[in-house]
């Protein structure tokens, strides 16, 4: 009889007791990243580069090198350590008031230049660690706190599509949208956040792994329901898929 595959932590991540809310999906996509880079075999020479956010804490939660960036200049960082140490392993790890509202210009130009590092890109339409205020992914008619009637996209326009902005740039890259709501999603954002440090390895290009993620705190739902939320209202707007990959 063929023994069963035995299921583990990672060796890349550390011990630590989350401080996520119950039903977060940050979790599911640190380990993620874990086992990419145990199954690269690259632990030893992987910085990552945490933002501010939910995820400010996310050196506490790897087994690697990690910096720090102030709001939304992770991307800047990134590019600074790759450039004088292009043999180390370079990710950060952004949500969607840090990348794609203060640091928007930062990750679209490192996006642009080519830099080759890999940013993880956390979705969930709302900003988290600051109270749920309206993020520029945030839903038309979606209620925050400072969008307590809902999201006037006549007044604001529609959320920032971060994949499709970014894989309309000249610059080769690798830019991929994917999900952590169901067992299905999580299979293919695992392949694709190994796909992506694999292109960094062979120092190929620029990768970008957007990850549709919940945030049942925020957005005042149950887990299950923000699940739920999020395939019916997410996902048709933000379709998932690779949207660049390098010749």
């Amino acid at each position: 009889m063929a023994k069963g595959k035995t299921f583990s932590k990672p060796k890349a991540l550390s011990d630590a007791h989350t401080h996520y809310c119950p039903g977060c999906t940050h979790g599911i996509i640190h380990r993620l990243v874990a086992e990419a880079i145990d199954d690269l075999g690259i632990r030893g020479r992987t910085v990552g580069v945490a933002p501010v956010g939910c995820a400010v804490l996310a050196y506490n939660y790897f087994n690697c090198d990690f910096q720090e960036a102030a709001h939304g200049r992770a991307p800047a960082m990134a590019t600074g350590i790759k450039r004088v140490r292009p043999d180390l392993m370079v990710f950060t790890y952004q949500g969607d008031g840090d990348l794609a509202s203060i640091g928007l210009g930062e990750i679209v130009h490192a996006a642009n230049r080519g830099e080759k590092f890999t940013t993880i890109f956390v979705n969930n339409a709302i900003y988290g660690m600051t109270g749920g205020q309206m993020a520029p992914t945030t839903m038309p008619d979606q209620r925050t706190t400072t969008s307590p009637f809902g999201r006037k996209a006549d007044e604001v326009g529609m959320p920032m599509r971060m994949a499709e902005l970014l894989a309309s740039l000249a610059t080769p890259a690798y830019v991929t949208r994917q999900a952590v709501l169901r067992p299905k999603h999580i299979n293919k954002a695992r392949k694709a956040i190994k796909q992506a440090f694999t292109y960094q390895v062979a120092s190929r290009c620029f990768t970008f792994v957007e990850v549709v993620s919940t945030c049942p705190t925020n957005w005042g739902m149950t887990p299950t329901d923000a699940i739920d939320w999020a395939e019916e209202t997410l996902l048709p707007y933000y379709p998932l898929g690779e949207f660049k990959v390098p010749e």
